[in-house]
């Protein structure tokens, strides 16, 4: 089975559903109306997770929105510092994550990764 994205005049994800592997856009278009853009299951962060081929970067969900330029399926913003990583299709921080034993939050107001008190 193939899943499909509907998408709104923003190109936001409305909805997504399973469709019979065999059925193209076309098809899913005229029968459903409206805009639908294929998107895998398997697929996040550009890696598609049963080494096939990934597709359109991410797995598409109810709120994403669907870039044209990278033919790409991206998550909403989780914070206005972070910058889009166009390889992997996803929001990253502006600094990386730290690589010690402890946990962090992303703390927005001071552009910082903060480490969890116990």
């Amino acid at each position: 089975m193939a899943h499909w994205a509907n998408l709104d005049e923003n190109n936001i994800v409305t909805q997504v559903i399973v469709v019979a592997d065999d059925k193209d856009e076309a098809w899913v278009s005229n029968l459903l109306g409206g805009i639908w853009k294929k998107t895998s299951y398997n697929t996040k962060h550009n890696k598609h997770a049963l080494g096939g081929e990934p597709y359109r970067k991410n797995y598409a969900s109810i709120g994403y929105t669907y870039n044209l330029e990278l033919d790409a399926f991206i998550p909403p913003k989780p914070y206005l510092s972070w910058i889009l990583n166009t390889e992997i299709g996803d929001w990253v921080a502006p600094i990386p994550y730290p690589t010690d034993e402890y946990e962090y939050f992303w703390n927005e107001e001071q552009i910082t990764w903060q480490k969890l008190e116990d």
